[in-house]
C-alpha cells in the first residue's frame, strides 16, 4: 500500500543518516476504502493526491512553532504492507506497526524555498484554522497554494546538503 507520511526536514535527515524512521504516532495517510467512499468521484491518482495533501497538512503540525525546524512541508511516500486503516480518526488515516526503512521510500515531496514564509505562518495557526478562524484558514490556504516538489529517494542526500 502506498502511504504518505507527514514529516519535517529534520526527520528526513534522520531517515538518511539512520536508514530508518519511526513515523510520529505511526500515523500516515493513504487511499483507504473510507477515503474512496467519501468522494463522489475521482480516480485512484486523484484520491491518492488527496491523501498526500492530508499528509502535507499534518506536516504543518510537526513544524509547529519550532524556529529551528526548516519551514517546509515534507511528505514521505512509502510502499508498505503493515498499514492499518483507522477510519475512526479520519477517512485517509492509517497506522503503521513499525518504522519505515529507506528502501520503502518511493518518493519524497518537499516545499521549495519560496514557500517557507507561508508555511511558517500556516504552521503557527493550523489549530485555529481547524477551529474555523477565517484569518488562519487564509494563512493555511496561502501555504497550500504552493506545490510540493518531487524527489527520488537517491536525491535526498543532495537535497539535504543544499538546505
Amino acid at each position: 500500500m502506498r502511504v504518505y507520511l507527514p514529516g519535517t526536514i529534520g526527520m528526513l535527515r534522520r531517515l538518511v543518516a539512520e536508514g530508518k524512521l519511526q513515523p510520529l504516532g505511526g500515523t500516515g495517510f493513504a487511499l483507504t476504502p473510507a477515503l474512496r467512499e467519501s468522494y463522489v468521484s475521482g480516480d485512484t491518482e486523484e484520491l491518492e493526491y488527496a491523501a498526500l495533501l492530508d499528509a502535507a497538512r499534518a506536516s504543518l503540525r510537526l513544524i509547529g512553532d519550532d524556529e529551528k525546524e526548516v519551514a517546509r512541508r515534507v511528505v514521505i511516500s512509502v510502499d508498505v504492507d503493515n498499514a492499518t486503516p483507522r477510519p475512526d480518526l479520519d477517512a485517509a488515516v492509517v497506522k503503521l506497526s513499525g518504522p519505515i526503512v529507506l528502501d520503502d521510500v518511493a518518493a519524497v515531496h518537499v516545499d521549495t524555498e519560496e514557500a517557507e514564509d507561508a508555511v511558517r505562518a500556516a504552521a503557527a495557526v493550523i489549530d485555529a484554522a481547524d477551529l474555523g478562524d477565517l484569518d488562519a484558514e487564509f494563512a493555511l490556504g496561502e501555504a497550500e497554494d504552493h506545490e510540493l516538489a518531487w524527489y527520488a529517494p537517491q536525491e535526498l542526500p543532495f537535497l539535504l546538503e543544499l538546505l
